[in-house]
């Protein structure tokens, strides 16, 4: 673990392993590829961007009368893992970004341990604004905000999807299963059938760090398909 040991253990992830990713660079890249892909990029985040936009006006359900901002997404327009929670928290909700408290901070510890950053990735939630008291969201609003989500997704174009808990799973796969029956199996999201795998929320794992062994298998599951 190196000089991020202090940090893992303060944490509580001592059981989390540093896997260095194995690159390599495609065969016969050219200069005409290279600008290809970064106008590829480009468009993506020019189209994230006016979808944020999109929701931070949006009026489709009561959570825009109780929300100090929304929350839409960070990381890589063209990201090969876009991971998604369920919704804002209070601190989200102050800072507009996803992920920045203690389970934030532990999904970065998550991150590093596949060797990824939040740089890396693309980080999402399945609604834009905090219910109140953080209560859990209602169908209806996961019906309204879904299509934000769902355009990430198209606009992103992941290798993988990491379903961070029960609401973020069944959202995505359109399902009423439990997490427990949904865990250790590589699912399909309907986009381009997406290979998406469901894991613990990092909310969770906080409250339950007996869970984090298993959630560091459906990381390594993931880690599998991609390579």
């Amino acid at each position: 673990m190196g000089r991020h040991a202090p940090y893992l253990r303060e944490m509580g992830l001592v059981q989390w392993r540093h896997v260095s990713p194995v690159r390599v660079e495609p065969a016969g890249s050219s200069g005409v590829e290279v600008t290809a892909k970064a106008a590829c990029s480009q468009e993506a985040a020019n189209a994230l961007s006016a979808l944020a936009d999109d929701a931070a006006a949006c009026e489709r359900c009561d959570l825009c009368r109780t929300r100090n901002q929304t929350v839409f997404g960070v990381g890589s327009p063209r990201a090969r893992w876009l991971f998604v929670g369920e919704a804002p928290g209070a601190e989200e909700d102050k800072q507009g970004m996803p992920f920045v408290g203690r389970a934030g901070a532990l999904l970065s510890a998550m991150l590093f341990s596949i060797g990824l950053s939040r740089e890396d990735v693309y980080i999402a939630n399945v609604l834009k604004c905090r219910p109140p008291n953080n209560r859990d969201p209602l169908g209806r609003e996961v019906r309204e905000c879904s299509p934000f989500l769902h355009q990430q997704i198209s606009w992103v174009q992941p290798e993988i999807i990491v379903a961070m808990g029960r609401f973020a799973a069944q959202a995505l796969l359109e399902t009423d299963q439990s997490l427990g029956q949904l865990r250790g199996h590589s699912h399909k999201y309907k986009i381009n059938e997406l290979p998406l795998v469901v894991t613990y929320h990092p909310a969770y794992l906080l409250r339950s760090p007996s869970a984090k062994g298993k959630s560091w298998e459906d990381l390594t599951l993931a880690q599998s398909i991609v390579d």
